[in-house]
């Protein structure tokens, strides 16, 4: 399916699954994202996009915004540099620079900072964290509406490799939070006690990471 919007054709990708309400997601390809209920009508479907294509028409510009102010940008650790490219083979950090050699892929080059980063400050978060006494298995990966997961049963925490881009008292708040599921695997009250006992500005953090956009989508924790 198809919307024009501001003369501008998107895409409407639509998943049915067994809800009461229809809901509506703008990702980073700026396509239409619809999650509807099983027994929904095509025709409603349309109708739900007409009465609310001003939020829509808003959503996409936050995000073109977005995705041009951080265009030949370099987002490490909550601070965003401008590239320049040289000869060398690493990455050297400037105030407002980033100089990064022509063979180095800057994706790969956050994903493995990630991976040392994310490993250190997780064994540091587990020492710290006195409900358990086991380490649990830590993995990293991109995900595109979440900051973090818990399997409760594997006993193993993903952590979104994106945390990499923001500040670290994010990621630092997002392991407390997925640990604290290893003793609470719900968002009970005494779940979010347990949060607070290690993050006590959990509140302002959570928020704050609902308002985050890099340029592609927001994130759920």
């Amino acid at each position: 399916m198809l919307v024009e919007i501001n003369n501008k054709k998107y895409n409407v990708i639509i998943t049915y699954k067994n809800n009461k309400n229809m809901y509506l997601r703008i990702k980073d390809d700026l396509n239409i994202y619809i999650t509807a209920p099983k027994t929904i009508k095509e025709k409603e479907i349309i109708k739900f996009i007409d009465n609310n294509i001003i939020s829509i028409t808003k959503m996409i510009n936050e995000k073109e915004k977005i995705k041009n102010s951080n265009k030949d940008k370099f987002l490490y650790l909550g601070k965003k540099y401008d590239i320049c490219y040289t000869n060398n083979k690493d990455v050297i950090f400037g105030t407002n620079k980033v100089f990064i050699g022509k063979n180095v892929i800057p994706e790969n080059y956050l994903k493995k900072k990630a991976k040392e980063v994310f490993n250190t400050y997780f064994l540091d978060c587990v020492n710290n964290f006195d409900e358990i006494n086991y380490v649990p298995l830590l993995k990293i990966r991109k995900m595109t509406t979440k900051w973090g997961v818990c399997n409760t049963t594997t006993k193993t925490i993903t952590l979104n490799s994106d945390l990499i881009k923001i500040d670290i008292k994010y990621l630092n708040y997002v392991i407390y939070h997925e640990l604290s599921h290893l003793i609470h695997p719900n968002h009970s009250k005494s779940f979010w006690l347990l949060v607070e006992k290690y993050v006590p500005l959990y509140k302002t953090y959570r928020k704050e990471m609902k308002n985050i956009l890099w340029g592609y989508y927001d994130k759920r924790l």
